[in-house]
């Protein structure tokens, strides 16, 4: 029995954990640590770190073996009285070495490779955190359409039970009846949409902090409409939080460190060759010492690096354009979108403060005077129907309110 009371109580304690509410921010904190993107690209930037250790490397030695200055006959090989023989092995050693300024401009174009996928990071994380926020704003709403949905269900619940009582003692008319039937299924078929869009809403959310979709997750039912009125979407907003402009100029910078490697790759290189013999037939040995040097700047061997400049700067030109043309675009855009989030705020508040309270207001009139038989059943249902369709416009203009909200965020980058 002990053991029993124990593990009921466990489960319990389980079951209160699973159902505790989750902030939305702890939504976003739970993506950034959870979700593969942030591995994928991780991953991706050690691995440029990784090979960029290995940008001081110098070319391998060559070595080398043979015969040198041999004669095909082997008989001229050996010593012959007085006659030396003739011909040797060589033994060959060859490196080349770098130009310093070359491992130098190298080094730091391998080092910079990687931040460019720093900022498809922070991008990819964006992308998410306005997904999340976008499921979790439409929960909220659905949760209140669910509440509403149950408080219309009892209206027209009242209106149905007592038109039947009426009809059957003959006080009043059937008119409405069938229209409340009708709208009380429809109510209940709203409530199973709403409910379903609930359960895919956490799936998708749960799948996002790469938890089991099927988990349990509650949501916090409060939400904040932001005050935009004080930004100023312009250049410097853009550059400094957008992850997309900051990859562009990680790109710009490469483009630079490519030009200055190509710059470098235009200067001689030097290098040493020794060669040793050991002489056949009594000869003695000897050796070949030469400097080498490779020279890359001469007209006919630098075509190649010399258009690569070219392109190099070209390419410059148009990340810098794109940049520019980005920036436009977003600040367009971002007006736009807080213009349309300050009207759903002047109708949000119309309704909270008029629409809705007035429309209440008549439904409880209409209601006293049904149950005074001063008014007919179809005059409470259209006093209902009139709040009802308040109250639907009302939430479709908070969803729109948020997700315009969240659509700026996502613009600003801004959890």
């Amino acid at each position: 029995m002990k053991k029993l009371i124990i593990t009921g109580a466990l489960a319990l304690l389980y079951t209160n954990i699973d159902a505790q509410r989750m902030p939305l921010p702890a939504v976003m904190d739970s993506i950034a640590a959870n979700h593969p993107v942030v591995k994928m690209y991780n991953a991706e930037v050690r691995s440029m770190d990784a090979a960029a250790k290995g940008a001081r490397s110098w070319m391998p030695p060559t070595v080398g073996a043979g015969f040198f200055m041999t004669p095909y006959n082997p008989k001229l090989w050996q010593r012959d009285g007085d006659m030396l023989g003739m011909g040797s092995v060589a033994v060959s050693v060859e490196q080349m070495f770098p130009n310093k300024q070359k491992l130098d401009a190298n080094e730091k174009l391998m080092k910079a490779m990687s931040s460019v996928e720093k900022e498809k990071l922070f991008a990819a994380l964006n992308e998410n955190f306005q997904d999340a926020k976008k499921l979790y704003y439409s929960s909220i709403v659905l949760d209140k359409k669910l509440k509403v949905v149950k408080e219309n269900e009892k209206m027209l619940d009242f209106m149905i039970r007592n038109a039947e009582i009426r009809y059957k003692n003959g006080l009043g008319k059937i008119s409405a009846y069938y229209k409340a039937k009708a709208a009380l299924g429809s109510s209940k078929n709203m409530q199973l949409m709403y409910e379903n869009d609930l359960r895919v809403n956490r799936i998708r959310l749960n799948a996002l902090m790469g938890r089991d979709p099927l988990a349990p997750l509650e949501i916090e039912p409060e939400y904040n409409l932001n005050d935009y009125s004080l930004e100023t979407f312009g250049q410097d907003l853009f550059y400094q939080n957008r992850s997309d402009l900051r990859g562009i100029d990680r790109e710009i910078n490469i483009a630079k460190l490519k030009q200055d490697l190509e710059k470098q790759n235009l200067k001689p290189e030097f290098g040493v060759k020794f060669e040793n013999m050991f002489g056949f037939g009594g000869q003695p040995m000897q050796f070949s010492l030469m400097l080498m040097a490779k020279l890359p700047f001469v007209s006919w061997a630098s075509g190649m690096n010399k258009a690569n400049i070219e392109s190099l700067k070209l390419k410059e030109e148009a990340l810098q354009a794109q940049k520019e043309m980005m920036v436009n675009e977003y600040s367009g855009m971002a007006y736009g979108m807080r213009n349309e989030l300050d009207l759903n705020k002047n109708q949000l508040k119309l309704y909270e403060d008029t629409i809705i309270p007035a429309l209440k207001n008549n439904y409880k009139s209409m209601q006293l005077g049904y149950e005074q038989n001063t008014e007919e059943l179809f005059m409470l249902y259209d006093a209902w129907e009139q709040l009802n369709m308040a109250q639907l416009e009302y939430f479709e203009i908070l969803t729109k309110a948020l997700q315009t909200q969240t659509e700026i965020d996502r613009l600003i980058e801004r959890r």
